[in-house]
This record gives C-alpha cells, structure tokens and sequence, in this order.
C-alpha cells in the first residue's frame, strides 16, 4: 500500500448520493468545494471507536476555532452511506460539521486513499487523513502512517488548526451540581475570562464516585483545564489571575 501526497492538486471529480429530509439529492466535488476554503477530515467508518471518541468530536469543538482561521467548511468524508452519516452526526449531535458520504468510494479511489479493512470485514474504506483544500486544490495532507491497526497521530483537528496559525481555545471541563453558589462563581468567572467550558451535572451526567475517581474529591464545582484539575472556584480565580 502507498498512499500519495496530493498536496497541490485538485481534488478528484466524484459524486454523492446525499439523503436530505426525505429525498435524495447528487451532488458533486465542486458543490463541496468550489470557491470555498475547506477543510477535511476522512476516516475508516462512522460510528467506530477513534473516529467517535476523537476524531469527529474534537474537529466539532474545535469549529470556532477554524471560522475565525478563515475556513468556509468543515467537512467529514468516510465510505459509508449517507443514512448512516446522518445518523451519525445526530448521534454525535455534531452540529458544525459538514457530512460526507463517499457511498461508493469513488471519491476516495481516485484520491489514492481507498484501502481494504477486508480483514475486519469492513470491505473498501477509506485510509484516515485530513486535508486542507483552497477552492478544490489541495493546499496540504496530514497522512496517517502507513502501518496496521488505526494509527491516528496526524489528521487530527489540533495538529490543521496549529498548520493554519490558528489559536487553540483551551478545553475547559466543569463538574457542578444544580444550586451549588460557588458552581455559579466558577461558571461567571469562566465567562469573565472568554472561556467556554463542558459542564457535566452531579447525578445526572456522573455520580460522587465517578468526581472522587477523578479529582480525589467531593467537593464541587471541580475545574479542569487542558486536562488538568484546577480545582474549586477560589483556585479557578488564582490560576486565571496568573
């Protein structure tokens, strides 16, 4: 297997087969890309772990960060059909992210990037990489390495963004529970300073074991920032301060 760089090429003409509402639609490369500043993420399958966990999700966070770097669109291509995409991403409830079913690989074919995962019985998919592309030309791939299992190490969403000199927001994660006072000094401290945050609620999105497994504590609200725990809302204040 040898998986070619297209850097400056143009994208390969294809088309897709889009279920929108009730209805089909066939679309082409050009309604994807023409005129448009894209970016694209492609990976094995919908629904599968990496893709699920990592992939999608971080590209969809990470959305903002991308408009503001000048990208149009931020688009998913795997070998899957589109009633899957679209479940998918409602699934996901990735709402900023563009879907694209490459059904028949033919987009992928003639990209390069058509692989077999015969032997997960998966059949022809495509390999995982993502691709910057300026009004249909490839301006720059992130290829994963070409070895077994599911390397992903390149196409993710941080590595594009840092291509593009773009600011990476930092990932804040919040956990609260309902009528705690210094929860809501946390969260108004968080706003204060532009930082938007994932909020996880004691006894609806995770218990008291699941907080201590976590932060070594009870107490809530318990902060974290690029994985790392903050701690209360007086320790949120003094590592904002600094």
């Amino acid at each position: 297997m040898s998986l070619p760089d297209q850097t400056g090429k143009r994208v390969p003409d294809a088309t897709f087969k889009i279920r929108e509402g009730y209805q089909w639609a066939e679309k082409t490369t050009d309604d994807f890309f023409k005129g448009k500043k894209v970016v694209l993420f492609a990976l094995p399958g919908a629904f599968t772990p990496t893709c699920s966990s990592t992939h999608l999700p971080r590209y969809n966070e990470l959305y903002e960060a991308f408009k503001d770097a000048g990208v149009d669109d931020v688009v998913c291509l795997s070998v899957n059909d589109s009633f899957v995409m679209n479940d998918w991403k409602r699934d996901q409830n990735a709402t900023n992210i563009t879907m694209l079913p490459d059904g028949n690989g033919e987009f992928s074919e003639k990209l390069g990037f058509l692989v077999d995962k015969s032997e997960l019985g998966f059949g022809k998919r495509s390999w995982r990489y993502s691709m910057l592309v300026n009004d249909g030309v490839i301006e720059k791939m992130f290829i994963e390495e070409e070895k077994p299992g599911d390397p992903f190490s390149q196409s993710d969403a941080d590595t594009m963004l840092k291509y593009l000199d773009a600011k990476i927001p930092q990932s804040v994660t919040m956990f609260t529970r309902p009528g705690c006072p210094f929860c809501a000094k946390a969260a108004e401290l968080l706003q204060k300073h532009n930082l938007s945050y994932e909020e996880h609620v004691l006894n609806r999105d995770f218990s008291i074991k699941t907080l201590v497994a976590l932060s070594g504590s009870t107490m809530v609200p318990q902060v974290f920032i690029q994985g790392e725990r903050i701690g209360g809302a007086e320790e949120l204040e003094k590592h904002l301060e600094a």
